[in-house]
């Protein structure tokens, strides 16, 4: 391989050097950024029986408002009380499990979801997860 620089390409080279009409930076270029809408809900506190009418409610009105992610913050369960009743699950009354299976046995909101994941670390970790919503056909 020859260490040595054409003519031709020193003449392309201040071409381009010299040049003033600049590419365009595409990633100042904001009008193409994909921005998704997103929406975060905490349910720390609810019943089961609550936080499933509220998930219900939530992912309707997200997804005919053009929302396409949604932050549901559950916490981990450390903290429920289900572990002192013997005739509960400890797992399944855990809103973390029981909502994600609420979701996926309901056909309607099924219909509207892409994929659910647990959330990354910033956003909550093993105690939140993401829900994708479809895209609304207008």
């Amino acid at each position: 391989m020859s260490n040595k620089i054409s003519d031709k390409d020193k003449k392309d080279w201040e071409n381009f050097i010299t040049d003033q009409s600049r590419l365009n930076n595409k990633d100042l270029d904001s009008s193409k950024k994909n921005i998704v809408k997103t929406k975060r809900y905490d349910f720390h506190g609810y019943s089961l029986d609550e936080a499933n009418k509220k998930i219900d409610s939530l992912i309707k009105s997200a997804f005919s408002d053009g929302v396409r992610k949604i932050i549901v913050v559950t916490g981990k369960g450390l903290h429920s009380e289900n572990e002192k009743d013997p005739y509960k699950s400890k797992d399944l009354s855990i809103l973390k499990y029981s909502l994600p299976e609420y979701i996926n046995n309901n056909f309607e909101l099924s219909n509207l979801i892409n994929e659910i994941k647990e959330a990354s670390i910033e956003d909550g970790g093993s105690g939140a997860f993401y829900i994708y919503l479809k895209k609304k056909i207008k």
